[in-house]
């Protein structure tokens, strides 16, 4: 197990500098001058160039690099020119809020997808089989964006249900002290629970956006994959055996049925960073979706630059979390890796 983590880190460096070098040219390539607009609408030409100068930008782009991976070497992820505040940081404190609610999308939809997939393959044309269709159809059609409004309309300005959309937490409780970052953790921890019940109410509209969009391909791939598992040969001779149904299902089909469905959750989770982007806009969330947003719109390359590359390290952390996952479930990928 050792040696096939060992080796996904190896294969890792190559796709992190490539995601460095990549990212590094694309924001260069953006419209946009970063030096015109900070220096403001009314700016000459020499305010411009003088700030263009003392910016870096006017060295060239082979040189900008150099410095560029210099400063990440050190752990230097450049300083944001809206904020004035060293990105590393602003991505860390803002890193937990989006941590959360993208856990929290995926594990509600995780406790409805699997179940209701394994549900529709084993009872094939009932209804429960037609409401999982229904539901995939459903959340593979709807943008992520469309339905965050639509649940926002119905269930605050329609029945006055939720919260107002406005961040983490209600205007009239305090954050909590920061241990994990956490609302819903440092909360309990503080034995808060009237900020918890108020981090939970906030956290429901948009976790339960990110559950909608995310539940289609993983209800579906495990539908699938348990369909696929229960016509197989081991299943009927286990079935032939005479042992009961839901042992048969749950420890024979259920078990080999779940590589394909982790793969799955593998790619819905680099979905949900990208989906959370636009729920943190709707919802006015403060993670690093909304950050990186508002970076773009100024043409703040470091905030860019910074979200990017610390999106590209938690999907491989993420892949390294699903080849051990994989090893534990079926042994013979220990002995291939």
């Amino acid at each position: 197990m050792l040696t096939m983590i060992g080796k996904r880190l190896m294969f890792a460096i190559p796709s992190l500098i490539g995601v460095v070098i990549v990212t590094f040219l694309l924001t260069r390539a953006l419209p946009g001058d970063p030096a015109a607009y900070f220096a403001g609408p009314a700016a000459t030409k020499e305010a411009v160039e003088q700030i263009r100068k003392k910016l870096g930008f006017d060295k060239p782009l082979i040189e900008q690099f150099f410095r560029y991976a210099n400063d990440l070497a050190h752990g230097d992820f450049g300083t944001s020119l809206t904020t004035g505040q060293p990105v590393a940081t602003e991505i860390r404190n803002r890193l937990p809020a989006s941590a959360e609610l993208t856990l929290l999308g995926l594990i509600v939809s995780i406790a409805i997808a699997i179940p209701l997939g394994v549900l529709a393959a084993t009872r094939p044309g009932s209804w429960i089989d037609h409401l999982c269709r229904v539901t995939t159809t459903a959340g593979v059609s709807l943008p992520v964006f469309f339905t965050g409004l639509v649940l926002v309309y119905v269930f605050y300005f329609q029945l006055g249900w939720s919260p107002a959309p406005l961040g983490r937490l209600d205007v009239f409780y305090s954050a909590p002290p920061t241990i994990t970052g956490f609302y819903l953790i440092d909360t309990l921890i503080a034995r808060d629970f009237e900020a918890f019940r108020s981090a939970l109410s906030q956290l429901i509209l948009p976790a339960t956006t990110l559950a909608i969009f995310s539940l289609a391909p993983i209800a579906r791939m495990t539908r699938a994959s348990m369909l696929a598992v229960l016509a197989s040969e081991f299943v009927r001779t286990a079935r032939a055996s005479g042992l009961s149904p839901a042992t048969v299902i749950v420890t024979y089909a259920f078990r080999n049925a779940m590589l394909p469905v982790i793969t799955t959750l593998s790619m819905v989770f680099s979905f949900l960073l990208g989906a959370n982007v636009l729920v943190e806009k709707v919802f006015a969330w403060p993670g690093i979706g909304s950050y990186a947003v508002e970076a773009l719109i100024s043409s703040d390359f470091a905030p860019v630059q910074g979200f990017v590359l610390t999106m590209a390290v938690m999907y491989v952390l993420l892949n390294l979390v699903i080849d051990i996952l994989y090893g534990v479930i079926d042994p013979r990928v220990r002995l291939e890796g």
